[in-house]
């Protein structure tokens, strides 16, 4: 059994703090690979760093996973690149790295980028970025259905938040399969989430308020062409999803991710003057029928 905190900072096996802000977690064989955005000196990128574990207590430092590249470049330190999600490909093997790839310190480019490996330690090769028929796209989630197929969930300003069906190898865009704005809401929701749950599609994200925490919000359908559910929060009113931007939601139990009954929240509460330090909130979210409620709790048993 392992105990967890309601509010964190992990840290590695070497006493370290991880830094695993925007993570993304998925689990390939016997343990869990998180993926994080290096925030040691501020927003600009500094890397894409690696840890893994059996329990989500005990991180084993795997590296930086991705490099900065060189001044000017696309992956340079002067460039924001955020939101790292890796998924195994099924057609080819590889480990495929997603990331909301913007500017020189500003957010203009608004694209997806792309990054694979033969490991899910890496190194990860950058291979480029890509918009879907100019559409923006800033933060992202992905998922992966039963089937194999692959999706990114972006979040577009000016239209909504869109979800991408991938092409075979996961490296383009083959569909928009939907687009939608919150319910009641001008826009889309960032940070995006989706799961599956015993048939049933769960799609989670926060509001546009910037380093500001809200009630996050999450919808259900039964197709992912929809029709969604209307979108309502998913904490008590006004708790602003109790100070964290929802991140990562993992099955905890069994190989079989679609059918899962125990899982992990993980989101950010940032602090923008420190951001290498800005904890983790790790709770037990309930998700059941067409249901999810997400509880606090000081500490608690995770059951690995």
């Amino acid at each position: 059994m392992a105990t967890m905190q309601g509010v964190q900072l992990f840290t590695d096996t070497d006493g370290s703090i991880a830094q695993l802000h925007g993570i993304g977690v998925q689990r390939f064989g016997d343990r869990w690979y998180a993926y994080g955005e290096i925030k040691n000196d501020g927003n600009l990128f500094q890397g894409v760093a690696c840890y893994s574990t059996t329990d989500f207590v005990a991180w084993r430092n795997e590296g930086t996973v991705l490099e900065v590249g060189e001044e000017g470049s696309i992956t340079g330190p002067g460039r924001i690149i955020e939101r790292p999600k890796v998924m195994r490909c099924p057609e080819t093997g590889k480990y495929v790295m997603y990331l909301h790839v913007d500017g020189e310190n500003d957010y203009t480019y608004a694209h997806i980028g792309t990054a694979v490996a033969d490991s899910p330690t890496g190194p990860f090769e950058f291979l480029s970025t890509l918009q879907f028929r100019g559409y923006e796209s800033r933060d992202i989630g992905v998922f992966q259905d039963e089937d194999g197929t692959g999706y990114i969930i972006s979040e577009d300003r000016p239209h909504g938040t869109h979800i991408y069906r991938l092409s075979g190898d996961y490296l383009s865009i083959g569909e928009d399969v939907v687009c939608l704005r919150g319910t009641d809401y001008w826009a889309g929701y960032e940070s995006p989430i989706l799961i599956k749950k015993d048939g049933v599609y769960f799609w989670f994200g926060s509001q546009l308020t910037g380093w500001d925490c809200n009630d996050n919000m999450f919808a259900t359908a039964a197709d992912l062409h929809g029709p969604w559910s209307d979108f309502r929060p998913f904490t008590p009113e006004g708790s602003r999803t109790y100070q964290s931007q929802c991140d990562i939601i993992v099955p905890l139990d069994g190989a079989d991710q679609w059918h899962a009954s125990r899982f992990l929240y993980i989101g950010d509460r940032w602090h923008p003057e420190d951001l290498g330090n800005s904890e983790l909130v790790t709770l037990p979210i309930v998700i059941d029928g067409r249901h999810a409620e997400l509880s606090w709790h000081d500490s608690w048993d995770n059951g690995l």
